[in-house]
């Protein structure tokens, strides 16, 4: 479309002049623009503010995203304001308002408070608003002056699903005045449906078992979408918070955004779980879905990334006849907050919010103070810039932590005498996270914050009771973190972008050797795809060979033992202990008791030796000065990437 400009394509805002969206410019008599906006993933970070890190950083915070949300209505003649879930937990500041100062009846909770002041209009339930319990979930989302929407989460489930009940509304239908071309205003009903991955109910089985069931994704709205219907909704908006998967359904999809879009009647989508960007390059030739339409399974759709650093947004030209509104065209962006430079500083591309970092100025402040209280001190620099690579002193003080606390409480129990093992993952390890997305703790002491940086999430800890052979196989599905390297490559590509880094469990108190010349014995699901491959070797425990009937106690989490992650030997039936305890918690604990750790990675995994291989490997630039020090590597500098990571190469 080739547009004109003239005076009516700009308005005056506080930037200076706006250009308007062609949708408002070119809208005739009873066609208007309708621009929906979507936050998702916010995981509390409202402040601008690396709480791990202790400093500002400007590529993240909804304080950020905030400063462009007037310009952004401003270029359409008619505007939503949407959050599409897992606003509750995530960084420090939500954990110290569940853990130490709680919510009560009639409490704010510092997100919501920030999302009241930008006026959302809509909201819907991520997996991780169940982190801490529904109680808290429930008095949370309580002074929320929206509603928030949730169609497959149910207290009591009915023989089909309009006949729930569910936790929240399954939907609401917002009665709105659209102005159209012309200036003359018109009703219309826009119905808004959100929905959750049933992976809850493992995820965080603990707080969800026998207090609310999740249904299918697809199945929930192919019941309610004709309801809204008749209820007169003129469009229909699905707040997905599901990423984009497969196209073929099938039942209880984690990842249902594709399918979800094809139901009829759903007319845009907004999605989010991945912590992804859509339309991006990221999803250039995946099956089902246009990024340069804009468009999953034909229909309008956006992910607006994470932690507040991209603004989603979907346009629609709509048009009312004898029948109601209809879209006549559409156009889709993730508008960012930042943008990285070839020489790896990030140049923010928008200025604070003031209202929004007033609003929540006081508990900021406390977060501060609750992050760096010191519990005690290490005598060795605790990161994971290695992590991926070799055994990690990040993962070590997991590691330590957590068989310490299992064999206390393994005594007096029939497992007692067992030997005990320990599963952890890196889970600040680069990736998706980018280039500073890591730890990085000095010697010295240790607070909570450096804590939090260590265990990135609110799990308990669980002990399963496991054979020698699924030990193996537990590190075989770990294993599926690296790429199969030919004997002989030069400079081959080692970690498969795929695999989640925290689905790469090291298990400590045995020791093993990884063949990459292997194919991967799992897929990034966990499904079986090579099943007669063998990397994992020389797997041992106290010296001698592992036999496939010999029992272990693997200290673990919630997540993991539960199924989390489709782990051989962990899918909730191997559970022997469920802790009381967080895994971050026992950290604190641990250290506060040892007074000075060291936590010096054992190296009890390696690669098995190549001749004449070589591997290229990214981490952050920071970690050049601990390049060296990685036991039993030869690893040397190999430049930089496009995307700001260093690279290194790893003689095999």
């Amino acid at each position: 479309m080739t547009v004109r400009l003239n005076r009516r394509h700009f308005i005056a805002g506080s930037a200076g002049l706006i250009a308007m969206h062609p949708f408002s410019v070119n809208a005739a008599t009873n066609q208007a623009h309708l621009r929906l906006m979507e936050t998702t993933d916010l995981h509390v970070h409202v402040f601008p503010y690396d709480y791990y890190a202790d400093r500002p950083v400007d590529t993240v915070g909804l304080a950020r995203t905030a400063s462009i949300i007037e310009s952004i209505r401003a270029e359409s003649t008619n505007a939503l304001l949407l959050d599409n879930g897992d606003f509750l937990q995530g960084n420090p500041m939500g954990d110290y308002i569940a853990y130490e100062r709680g919510m009560k009846e009639g409490d704010m909770h510092p997100v919501i408070t920030a999302m009241n002041t930008l006026g959302f209009d809509a909201s819907t339930l991520g997996n991780h608003e169940f982190n801490y319990g529904v109680p808290f979930l429930m008095k949370s989302v309580a002074g929320a002056t929206f509603p928030i929407v949730s169609a497959n989460v149910v207290k009591e489930m009915g023989a089909t699903p309009t006949a729930d009940t569910t936790l929240l509304p399954p939907y609401v239908i917002l009665e709105r005045t659209l102005t159209d071309g012309s200036g003359v205003a018109h009703p219309i009903k826009i119905g808004l449906i959100g929905f959750v991955p049933p992976q809850i109910m493992n995820w965080d089985r603990k707080h969800l078992e026998g207090n609310v069931q999740a249904r299918d994704i697809v199945a929930s709205a192919r019941a309610y979408v004709p309801q809204m219907k008749e209820q007169g909704a003129d469009i229909i908006v699905a707040l997905c918070h599901s990423g984009i998967g497969e196209t073929n359904e099938s039942d209880g999809m984690e990842n249902a955004a594709i399918p979800l879009a094809g139901i009829d009647g759903i007319d845009a989508i907004l999605t989010g779980h991945s912590h992804l960007v859509f339309p991006s390059s990221n999803y250039d030739d995946w099956a089902g879905v246009d990024t340069t339409a804009g468009t999953i399974n034909g229909k309008p759709g956006v992910m607006g990334g994470f932690w507040g650093s991209h603004m989603g947004l979907v346009d629609l030209l709509l048009e009312l006849d004898g029948n109601g509104w209809r879209i006549l065209s559409h156009t889709s962006e993730a508008r960012p907050i930042s943008r990285r430079e070839e020489d790896r500083s990030i140049t923010p591309l928008v200025e604070d919010y003031a209202p929004v970092l007033a609003s929540v100025q006081d508990i900021h402040d406390q977060t501060l103070t609750y992050v760096r209280t010191a519990v005690g001190k290490t005598d060795a620099p605790l990161h994971s810039y290695f992590a991926l690579v070799a055994d990690d002193p990040s993962v070590q003080i997991v590691s330590n932590a957590q068989t310490w606390y299992i064999a206390e409480q393994m005594v007096g129990t029939p497992f007692e005498g067992l030997p005990i093992l320990s599963a952890a993952a890196p889970f600040k390890a680069g990736g998706r996270g980018g280039p500073e997305y890591y730890t990085d703790v000095p010697v010295g002491d240790v607070a909570i914050k450096n804590v939090a940086d260590l265990y990135l999430y609110p799990n308990t800890v669980r002990a399963v009771k496991i054979t020698g052979a699924d030990v193996k196989l537990w590190l075989e599905r770990s294993a599926g973190m690296f790429n199969q390297i030919a004997p002989g490559s030069t400079d081959a590509i080692l970690l498969n972008p795929d695999f989640p880094s925290y689905n790469f469990d090291v298990i400590d108190g045995v020791s093993y050797e990884i063949d990459l010349s292997q194919p991967a014995m799992f897929n990034r699901e966990g499904e079986v795809i090579h099943a007669d491959t063998n990397r994992i070797i020389n797997l041992q425990f106290n010296g001698a060979p592992i036999e496939p009937t010999q029992e272990f106690v693997v200290a673990t989490n919630n997540y993991r033992a539960t199924g989390g992650g489709s782990f051989p030997g962990a899918d909730g039936s191997t559970i022997i202990f469920e802790g009381p305890d967080t895994n971050r918690d026992v950290i604190v604990r641990y250290i506060v008791e040892q007074g000075t750790v060291s936590p010096r990675a054992d190296a009890n995994w390696r690669f098995a030796p190549m001749p004449d291989t070589t591997v290229i490997f990214e981490t952050g630039p920071a970690g050049a000065q601990y390049a060296d020090t990685v036991d039993g590597m030869n690893i040397a500098p190999a430049g930089s990437s496009e995307t700001g990571f260093a690279q290194f190469r790893i003689t095999l």
